[in-house]
């Protein structure tokens, strides 16, 4: 199960520091998740205050 951030990211960081497989990349206007990195642990969407992180 993929993830994605949607818009809502207020680009807060908060998973960018949390990603145990360091998948989360800045991104021009959010954040990103490069699917070829992320090992779809859930830990991005459990920390994300703006609950901006879905299954894709």
């Amino acid at each position: 199960m993929a993830y994605k951030i949607t818009d809502e990211c207020v680009s807060c960081g908060t998973c960018l520091e949390e990603c145990p497989s360091e998948a989360v990349q800045e991104g021009d206007e959010t954040y990103a998740i490069d699917q070829e990195k992320c090992t779809e642990c859930g830990t991005c969407v459990d920390v994300c205050p703006t609950e901006a992180i879905v299954e894709e």
